[in-house]
C-alpha cells in the first residue's frame, strides 16, 4: 500500500515538474534589431557625410534649444501648446487605451475566478405504465445553489506571455509616438514664431519703404516744378510708390494666416490672439549643436524608435501564432452548495458540490488556417522590417538635408550682407547725382527697388537659417523637454 502511494505521489510530482519545465518555454523567433543603414560596416556610415562642426559626443547639451532665442514668448508660447494642443491631447488618449490594452492582457495570464448563484426550476414527465397504478406522472423540482469557480490556462508554450510582450511594445510604441508628436508640436510652434517674426520684420520694412518712396516722389515733384525734369519722372515715381504699397496688404495677409496657424496650435479660437510682440527683429546668432552619430538616430529619434517597437510587436505576434499550433491546457475548479430552497444553501449542511477538470485541446486539423496565420504575421514582420530600414534612412537623410542647408544658407547670408551694404550706398549715390541733374529718375528707382530686396532677402535668410536649425533639432530628435522619458526595446 504504501509502495503504491509513493509510486502515485512520484508520477504525480513529475508531471507537476514536466508542467513547470514546459511553462517556462516560448515558441517563436527571438527578437533583434535588423541592421539599417545608421550601423552599416562602412566606413562612411559612421559620421553624417554633411559638413559640420557639431561635437558628436555631446547630445545631452542639447536641451530645451527653443530657450536660446533669449524670447521668453517663445517659452511661454511652447509650454502653452504642450498643455491645450488638441492633437497632443488625442495622443495621450491612445496612451490610455494602448495601457488598457497592456493590463487586459496580463489578466489573461491569472486565474478567472467567479462566484454564481442558480436557481433551477424543472418539470419532468414520466408514464409508469401498469406499475403502481400506472398513469402519466409529472414531477416539479426546483434547485438552488451557489459555487465559486476558478479558470486557469497553462501557458505550456508562451502565448500568453508573447501576447503580453507584443501589447507592451504596443504600449512603448504610442508613447514613443506621443513623443515624436510632441517634438513635432515643439518645432511647429517655434517655425510659427520665427514665420511671424519674419512677417512682421517684412511689413515694418515695407511700410519703411513706403515712407522713403514718398520722400522720393516729393523730390521729384519739386524739381518737377523747377522745371529741371520732365513729367515721365512723377509718373515713374508714383508707380513705383503704388507698386510698394500694393505690396502691403500681402504681407498683412501673410502675417494673419500665420498667426491663425499658431493659433491652432496653441489650441486657440484662430484670430483670437492679441498681436505677438516684436521681440525677434534680429534673431540671435546661434552656436553649433552636437549631431551625434548615425546610430544613435535608433534611441534618440522618437519616431525610430516607434518604428521598432511595432516591428518587436509584429515578433511577438509570430510566437503567438506558433503557439496556436500547440496543445491548450485549460484548468478548472469548482466548489458549492446546492439544496432546495435559497435559505438551505447557505446552511452549508446540504449537498456540497465540487469539481476539478483538466482538459487538452490540440489542434488536429483546420484547414490550412492555423499556418496561414503564422505566414500572416512572418509577413507582417518582413513589411514592418522594411519600413523600420525606410524609416532610417528617411532620419538620416533629414539630417544630412538640415546640416547641408544650414550651411549653404549660411553662406548666402554672407553675401547678402555684402549686397545690402553695396545696395544702400548705391541707392544714396543715386539719389544725390539725381538731385544734382546727374542721373535720371530709372536709375534712382532700379537703385531703390534692388536695395528693397536685398533688405527683404536677408530677413528671409535669417529665418530659414533658423527654420532650418529648427528641422535639424527634429531631425535628431533630442532632448527636447525635460519630462521626456527614455524606453527601452525590451520590457
Amino acid at each position: 500500500m504504501n509502495k503504491y502511494f509513493l509510486k502515485r505521489n512520484l508520477y504525480l510530482l513529475s508531471f507537476v515538474v514536466l508542467i513547470l519545465t514546459i511553462s517556462g518555454c516560448m515558441v517563436g523567433p527571438k527578437y533583434s534589431r535588423p541592421e539599417t543603414a545608421a550601423d552599416s560596416n562602412e566606413v562612411e556610415a559612421f559620421t553624417y557625410v554633411g559638413p559640420h562642426d557639431q561635437d558628436v559626443n555631446a547630445l545631452e547639451n542639447n536641451d530645451r534649444w527653443w530657450e536660446n532665442f533669449g524670447d521668453p514668448v517663445t517659452k511661454e508660447l511652447v509650454e502653452e501648446a504642450l498643455a491645450n494642443n488638441l492633437d497632443l491631447k488625442a495622443a495621450a488618449a491612445r496612451v490610455i487605451q494602448a495601457q488598457a490594452s497592456l493590463s487586459e492582457t496580463k489578466g489573461l495570464q491569472f486565474p478567472d475566478i467567479s462566484y454564481n448563484v442558480n436557481r433551477d426550476r424543472s418539470k419532468r414527465s414520466m408514464n409508469l405504465g401498469s406499475a403502481f397504478g400506472g398513469g402519466r406522472f409529472t414531477i416539479m423540482s426546483t434547485t438552488w445553489s451557489h459555487d465559486i469557480s476558478a479558470t486557469y490556462m497553462l501557458d505550456l508554450f508562451g502565448k500568453l506571455k508573447r501576447m503580453e510582450q507584443a501589447a507592451w511594445a504596443d504600449v512603448l510604441s504610442v508613447q514613443t509616438n506621443e513623443q515624436a508628436l510632441t517634438n513635432s508640436i515643439i518645432a511647429s510652434v517655434v517655425n510659427a514664431r520665427i514665420n511671424i517674426a519674419i512677417a512682421q520684420r517684412r511689413l515694418a520694412l515695407a511700410r519703411e519703404n513706403i515712407d522713403s518712396q514718398q520722400q522720393t516722389l516729393e523730390i521729384v515733384q519739386r524739381r518737377y516744378q523747377e522745371g529741371l525734369v520732365g513729367p515721365l519722372d512723377i509718373t515713374l515715381a508714383r508707380e513705383n510708390l503704388a507698386a510698394l504699397k500694393s505690396v502691403e496688404p500681402a504681407l498683412e495677409l501673410q502675417l494673419i494666416t500665420a498667426s491663425n496657424a499658431l493659433d491652432v496650435i496653441l489650441g486657440r479660437r484662430p484670430g483670437s490672439s492679441d498681436k505677438l510682440p516684436e521681440t525677434l527683429e534680429e534673431l540671435p546668432q546661434m552656436d553649433n549643436i552636437p549631431v551625434g552619430l548615425p546610430a544613435a538616430l535608433l534611441d534618440r529619434r522618437p519616431d525610430v524608435r516607434a518604428a521598432e517597437f511595432t516591428l518587436v510587436a509584429a515578433n511577438e505576434r509570430i510566437g503567438v501564432s506558433i503557439a496556436q499550433l500547440y496543445p491548450s491546457i485549460p484548468l478548472t475548479g469548482q466548489f458549492g452548495y446546492s439544496g432546495d430552497t435559497m435559505e438551505e444553501i447557505y446552511k452549508y449542511d446540504y449537498t456540497e458540490m465540487y469539481a476539478a477538470i483538466m482538459s487538452l485541446a490540440q489542434p488536429i486539423f483546420k484547414g490550412g488556417q492555423l499556418r496561414a496565420q503564422i505566414k500572416s504575421a512572418k509577413a507582417r514582420y518582413e513589411e514592418l522590417a522594411a519600413n523600420y530600414a525606410g524609416t532610417v534612412l528617411n532620419a538620416l537623410r533629414e539630417v544630412e538635408d538640415a546640416l547641408i542647408t544650414e550651411q549653404k544658407l549660411k553662406e548666402q547670408l554672407e553675401q547678402a550682407q555684402i549686397q545690402v551694404t553695396e545696395a544702400k550706398a548705391a541707392e544714396q549715390l543715386s539719389r544725390q547725382r539725381y538731385q544734382n541733374g546727374i542721373e535720371g529718375i530709372l536709375a534712382v528707382l532700379e537703385s531703390e527697388r534692388r536695395s528693397r530686396s536685398a533688405e527683404e532677402q536677408l530677413i528671409v535668410l535669417k529665418g530659414q537659417i533658423w527654420s532650418s536649425r529648427v528641422n535639424l533639432h527634429l531631425a535628431l530628435g533630442g532632448d527636447w523637454n525635460k519630462t521626456e522619458k527614455a524606453y527601452a526595446v525590451e520590457k
